[in-house]
């Protein structure tokens, strides 16, 4: 009897519910701390319901109360609503500690030369951060991610062979202004002869070996006024900058796409192609659709892009 006495106060209370005969329900109470946790919980939910947008109402929803916010809109006018997480995030853009700096960095940037910004570390590492995602919403949908751009279509930033020019100051004037690339196509002067002796000529500028009477008719096509491909592209071949001429004499092409070719023919006939077809391709202004600031950093990290001329 002293043994059941003993373990009666520490015996497990049943709620009186037995499976089997020997399954039982034990009715075991939470405890405490949980229990004050639960209630603190729906406490909260209930504050929380109060002050901040929560419950749908027909075509709306609760906006909450004493939890107003205040941002700049896209025009650069502030704007006041209630709390909600996109005008927070907007408001943290503008204001937090994060945005401060970064718009300090970008007034520096701003007010320096081109010569500062490129031999002062900090700021140069503030360029490449801020302008890589510039370059990704604005110049990546044409020339890629890395710039590679695409063989006739958009030219190939990373390398440093510029049509218009590969100056910090070229560059900023083409971000500014925009260029028009412009050839004309000759499908409808040239027989198929003079198209394929032009194109041997062309190649032969950079060093393919080409059937040498064939290029040499080329040539006086090329030189002369019977062409006249030497306006644009120089009597050396080597491209006129104004016009953005390519280079005729180094192995990158930027309009067709030798190199990818797998034998003489096949680049002939991509060369010709380009010759008949001519060429029309159009960069935009960004001037107006991009801040001085804005497009100083892109002018800096397009002129890295590409070595740096």
């Amino acid at each position: 009897m002293s043994q059941t006495k003993s373990s009666k106060p520490s015996a497990v209370q049943t709620t009186g519910h037995a499976w089997d005969g020997d399954i039982q329900e034990f009715n075991n109470p939470l405890p405490s701390w949980w229990l004050w946790a639960f209630y603190a919980t729906v406490v909260f939910a209930v504050v929380y319901w109060v002050f901040y947008p929560a419950w749908p109402i027909a075509s709306s929803y609760t906006k909450g109360v004493m939890n107003d916010i205040t941002f700049l809109d896209s025009n650069g006018n502030r704007k006041t609503t209630h709390w909600n997480t996109r005008s927070a995030l907007l408001r943290d853009l503008q204001e937090g500690k994060t945005a401060v700096l970064s718009r300090d960095y970008l007034d520096k940037v701003a007010a320096a030369s081109y010569m500062e910004i490129l031999g002062d570390p900090e700021m140069m590492a503030f360029t490449r951060s801020m302008a890589k995602g510039i370059f990704g919403d604005n110049c990546a949908p044409c020339h890629g991610s890395g710039g590679a751009g695409v063989i006739g279509l958009f030219p190939n930033l990373a390398d440093d062979d510029w049509l218009w020019g590969g100056s910090v100051e070229d560059i900023q004037a083409t971000l500014e202004n925009g260029h028009l690339g412009f050839m004309p196509a000759f499908g409808e002067v040239f027989d198929d002869a003079q198209l394929d002796d032009i194109a041997s000529y062309v190649l032969s500028l950079s060093g393919h070996a080409v059937d040498a009477a064939a290029s040499e008719r080329g040539k006086a096509i090329f030189q002369t006024n019977e062409g006249g491909c030497y306006y644009c592209h120089t009597h050396e071949a080597t491209g006129l900058k104004s016009q953005g001429a390519a280079n005729l004499t180094d192995q990158i092409w930027t309009i067709a796409d030798v190199n990818g070719a797998a034998d003489l023919e096949g680049k002939k006939e991509r060369v010709k192609q380009v010759i008949a077809n001519g060429v029309q391709r159009r960069m935009p202004a960004w001037s107006d659709r991009l801040s001085a600031a804005q497009i100083k950093l892109l002018t800096v990290y397009v002129h890295e892009l590409g070595g740096g001329q």
